[in-house]
C-alpha cells in the first residue's frame, strides 16, 4: 500500500470543505498582499505632501477594513480545514478499530496494548497535524511565494533578484534534513509505542508486581524505555534544533541584503520610500513561506511516518471473515460435530489436536476435561472462530462454520472465557453486555440464575454499582458469575462454560449447575472444567491428553473404566473429603 492510499477515501470525501477553506486562504492572502501596497501609497503621497488629513483617515480606515477582513476569512478556513482534519481523524480512528475488531487471535498474540494505542493516538495526530494545519501551510506557502516575489519584482527587479540570492541554500537544506527527520521521527513513534506498551502493561499487573515485590525492577524497565524515549526525541531535537536556527540565517540574510541595497536605491531615488517599505513588507511576508517550508516539512515527515505505521496494520487481512458464509443462515439450533480435527498454531509448533472427533447434539451436554495445556480452550476456540480450523472438521448443525455469518455464529454460541473481562462500568451494564436494550428486571433474573442477585443487592448501589477496570472490585468467583449472567441473558442456543466456575465454591457451583439444567432445557451446553463436580451430570464427557481424546463416555462408565478420569476423580474425592466438601 502506498503511504496515502489509507487516507484518500477521507479526503474525497471533504473535497468540499476543504476546497471551501482553500478558498477562504486564497481570499486571506489577497487580502494581506493588498495591505502594504495601500500602506505605500500612504507613505509616499505623506512624503509628496499629496494628501490632507482625511485622505489619511481613509487610508487608515482601509487598512483596518482589510485587517477585519483578514480576521474573518482567517476564522472560516480554520474551521474548514482545521475542523475537517479533526473530522478525517475521527473517522480514521474509527476505521481503524473496525479493522482491529476484524483481525484474528493470532494478530493480537503479537501485538502490545500499548502499541496499538501508540497507533491510535499520537500516530493519527500526526496525520491530522499533516492534512490541518499541513495543507494550510502547503498552499500558503505556493501562494504567498510566487504573490510575494511578483510584488517585490514589480517594484525592483533587480533588489528582488539579491534579495532571494540565499534561498537554494536552503531549498538544499531541506532536501538533505527532511529525509533525516522522516527516519528521526518514525523511531521515536515507535519507541513511544513500546514505552506506552511497557507502562500499560506495569500498570495492570501492578497487584502481580506488589505480590512479588518486584517494584524496583518494574521501575527499571519502565526507566530504560523511558530513556530510548527521551534518546529519540534528543536525536530529533538535535536535527530540528539546527534545522530551525539555520532557516533563521538564510532569512536574515535575505534582510541584510535587502537593507543595504534597498536602503541605497532609496537614497538615488530609484525607489520612493514607499515602496522601499511595501517591499520590505512583502519580504516579511516571504519570510512566513520560508519558515513555513521547514515547518512543513516536519509536519509532512511525521506524518507521513505515521502512516506509514498505521498502514502497516490496515495491510494486515483478517484471516477469519464471511467471505464463505451462507447468508441463509440465519440462525443455529446447537448440534455440533468435530470431525477428525487436526490443528496446531504454527507450522513450528507442535499439534494441539492430531485427529480427533467428536460431537453434541442439540439439548445434551459435553464436558471437556484433561491436563493443563491439552487444548481444551483452544477447542472451543476454533468452534466459535477465534482461530481458524480446517475446512471441513468443524460442523455446526451440518454446516462448515466457515459457512455460518460470524454474526450469527457467535450469537447463538456464547462462550464465557476463564480469563473474565468485565468493563469499567455498572454491573447492570456488564450483565447487559449482549443484550443492551432487555428491561433490567430480565438483568435481575439473569444473576439469579448465576447466583450472584443477592451478593449485588448487598453493594450500596446494587445493580447501578460501577466496579473498577477489568472488574478488579470484585472478587474472582463474583467476576465469574457476573460472566454467566451476561451469557444466560442472550439465551443463546449453545453456552460454553471455559473453567468459569473455577473460583465458585462447591456449593454454589451445584445451586448455579441446577439453575442451567432448569433454565437449558432444549439447548446445547458445553462445559470445560478441572473439577469433576462441575462436570458429572453431562450427557457425555471427552478427556484430552497428548493431541488426543483418549477416553469419552458419562461419568459413572469413565469410572469404571480406571483411566485419567478416575484418576482425576479420586484425587478430587480425597481432597474434597480433608476439606469437609462434598464432591
Amino acid at each position: 500500500m502506498r503511504t496515502f492510499d489509507a487516507v484518500i477515501p477521507y479526503l474525497k470525501k471533504s473535497y468540499g470543505r476543504i476546497a471551501g477553506g482553500l478558498v477562504m486562504l486564497i481570499l486571506v492572502d489577497i487580502v494581506q498582499l493588498v495591505t502594504p501596497w495601500v500602506m505605500q501609497q500612504a507613505i509616499d503621497r505623506i512624503q509628496e505632501r499629496t494628501i490632507d488629513s482625511r485622505g489619511l483617515l481613509l487610508m487608515a480606515l482601509v487598512i483596518f477594513m482589510l485587517a477585519i477582513a483578514v480576521m474573518v476569512l482567517r476564522y472560516f478556513w480554520r474551521v474548514l480545514i482545521i475542523g475537517n482534519s479533526f473530522m478525517i481523524e475521527k473517522n480514521l480512528r474509527q476505521d481503524f478499530y473496525d479493522h482491529l475488531m476484524q483481525l484474528s487471535q493470532n494478530f493480537f498474540n503479537t501485538r502490545k496494548v500499548g502499541d496499538l494505542m501508540a497507533y491510535a493516538t499520537n500516530d493519527l495526530n500526526s496525520v491530522r497535524m499533516m492534512f490541518g494545519m499541513g495543507l494550510i501551510a502547503a498552499m500558503d506557502i505556493v501562494l504567498m511565494t510566487i504573490a510575494s516575489f511578483s510584488f517585490m519584482g514589480s517594484i525592483d527587479l533587480r533588489l528582488t533578484a539579491l534579495a532571494v540570492i540565499p534561498m537554494p541554500i536552503l531549498t538544499i537544506t531541506i532536501s538533505v534534513f527532511g529525509k533525516k527527520m522522516h527516519k528521526s521521527f518514525y523511531r521515536v513513534q515507535t519507541s513511544f509505542a513500546t514505552l506506552t506498551g511497557a507502562i500499560q502493561e506495569s500498570i495492570s499487573g501492578i497487584r502481580i508486581v506488589k505480590a512479588f515485590v518486584q517494584e524496583k525492577s518494574e521501575l527499571e524497565k519502565v526507566d530504560k524505555v523511558s530513556w530510548d524515549f527521551v534518546k529519540e526525541n534528543i536525536n530529533m531535537a538535535k536535527i530540528a534544533g539546527f534545522f530551525h536556527p539555520f532557516q533563521g540565517l538564510i532569512i536574515s540574510l535575505s534582510m541584510i541584503i535587502t537593507l543595504y541595497f534597498g536602503g541605497r536605491a532609496t537614497i538615488r531615488g530609484d525607489i520612493t520610500i514607499g515602496q522601499f517599505i511595501a517591499f520590505f513588507q512583502y519580504l516579511g511576508m516571504l519570510v512566513w513561506p520560508m519558515v513555513a517550508i521547514g515547518w512543513i516539512v516536519d509536519m509532512y515527515q511525521r506524518g507521513t511516518a505515521s502512516l506509514k505505521r498505521l498502514n502497516e496494520i490496515f495491510e494486515v487481512e483478517p484471516e477469519i471473515n464471511d467471505k464463505e458464509a451462507d447468508l441463509s443462515i440465519k440462525s443455529l439450533q446447537g448440534n455440533i460435530e468435530i470431525r477428525d480435527l487436526t490443528f496446531r498454531y504454527a507450522k513450528n509448533l507442535p499439534l494441539v489436536f492430531d485427529h480427533i472427533s467428536t460431537s453434541v447434539e442439540q439439548g445434551k451436554t459435553l464436558a471437556v476435561v484433561g491436563p493443563t495445556g491439552c487444548g481444551k480452550t483452544t477447542l472451543i476456540e476454533l468452534i466459535v472462530r477465534i482461530y481458524e480450523p480446517p475446512r471441513g472438521s468443524i460442523l455446526v448443525d451440518g454446516h462448515m462454520v466457515h459457512r455460518i455469518p460470524l454474526q450469527v455464529l457467535r450469537r447463538d454460541i456464547v462462550l464465557v472465557p476463564q480469563d473474565i473481562f468485565l468493563f469499567s462500568d455498572s454491573i447492570a451494564n456488564n450483565i447487559r453486555l449482549g443484550a443492551p436494550d432487555v428491561p433490567i428486571e430480565a438483568v435481575y433474573e439473569a444473576a439469579k440464575k448465576a447466583e450472584i442477585y443477592d451478593e449485588i443487592m448487598e453493594f450500596e448501589d446494587k445493580f447501578e454499582t460501577v466496579i473498577g477496570e477489568r472488574g478488579v472490585t470484585l472478587s474472582g468467583g463474583q467476576k465469574q458469575r457476573v460472566a454467566i449472567a451476561r451469557a444466560l441473558l442472550t439465551n443463546p442456543e449453545v453456552l460454553i462454560l471455559d473453567d468459569a466456575l473455577s473460583a465458585v465454591d462447591t456449593k454454589t457451583e451445584r445451586y448455579i449447575l441446577q439453575n442451567l439444567v432448569e433454565d437449558r432445557k432444549g439447548k446445547t451446553n458445553i462445559i470445560i472444567a478441572h473439577r469433576i463436580s462441575s462436570i458429572q451430570h453431562a450427557d457425555h464427557i471427552i478427556v484430552l491428553s497428548d493431541a488426543q481424546i483418549i477416553e469419552h463416555g458419562t461419568h459413572q462408565e469413565l469410572i469404571t473404566r480406571g483411566g485419567l478420569y478416575s484418576d482425576l476423580y479420586e484425587k478430587q474425592r480425597i481432597r474434597a473429603r480433608l476439606e469437609g466438601e462434598e464432591l
